[in-house]
């Protein structure tokens, strides 16, 4: 007999388990650190899923939704319009891709350049709110990755702040890959002190935007106010 293709209500209810394990695993970290689990808001990574997986994880009660590729977000963005989603935009961002992202976007987690930050603040609507930013930080100094360095952070972040239409709100970075987790807290450790330094200076930085389905827990045990959750919550793209 031929397999048959899952119904609606199988996928809907296999990406609500799958919530359902993270939000449990966020819930147990961060009781284990001290933490209250409300102060860890879990984006759902979507790159390459379709609209109606996203539909499905905003039954189940998240609607942070993250995305990399920005036409592809585009057309989710117009056939979700119904529902109160908060859109982060989270791939490389080029220059001629920020004006779509600052109509269109809540938050932007990969800024690592000037040049890009001052596109961002001139090509926001005035009518919208300050765009939500992230700047990401190669915190492991890898050469395949992009991200400022931290030698370099603070001139930059004191740059960006300064801009109108804009909201500094943190730091992000995707550390080297690695399944120790004294290594995986080191380096998410790098992070939040770097965010603590630039917290004397500048105000309102309250984000660490760091971890992912296998580090959670050790970013959570390091601060992180959100962690990014693609395969575990979708599937395998």
């Amino acid at each position: 007999m031929l397999a048959t293709a899952p119904t609606r209500a199988m996928t809907d209810l296999a990406v609500a388990k799958n919530i359902a394990k993270l939000e449990k695993r966020i819930r147990i970290a961060s009781q284990n650190c001290g933490r209250d689990a409300r102060q860890v808001t879990l984006l759902a990574v979507a790159k390459t899923k379709p609209a109606a997986a996203v539909r499905e994880a905003a039954a189940a009660g998240v609607i942070d939704i993250g995305e990399n590729y920005l036409q592809e977000s585009l057309d989710k963005m117009a056939e979700l319009s119904d529902l109160p989603l908060r859109w982060h935009f989270i791939g490389p961002l080029q220059s001629n891709k920020t004006r779509a992202v600052a109509e269109h976007f809540d938050w932007v987690h990969s800024v690592d350049r000037l040049k890009i930050a001052r596109r961002l603040s001139e090509q926001r609507p005035q009518e919208l709110p300050p765009l939500n930013l992230c700047l990401q930080v190669n915190i492991s100094n890898e050469e395949s990755k992009a991200g400022v360095g931290l030698d370099e952070l603070p001139a930059l972040a004191a740059e960006v702040a300064r801009l109108p239409q804009l909201r500094l709100r943190g730091l992000m970075a995707i550390p080297a890959p690695s399944d120790d987790p004294a290594e995986q807290r080191a380096a998410f450790a790098a992070l939040r002190h770097a965010l603590e330094g630039l917290q004397a200076s500048i105000d309102g930085l309250d984000t660490l935007s760091m971890g992912m389905s296998r580090d959670l827990e050790a970013a959570i045990a390091e601060g992180a106010t959100m962690v990014r959750v693609g395969t575990d919550i979708f599937g395998p793209r």
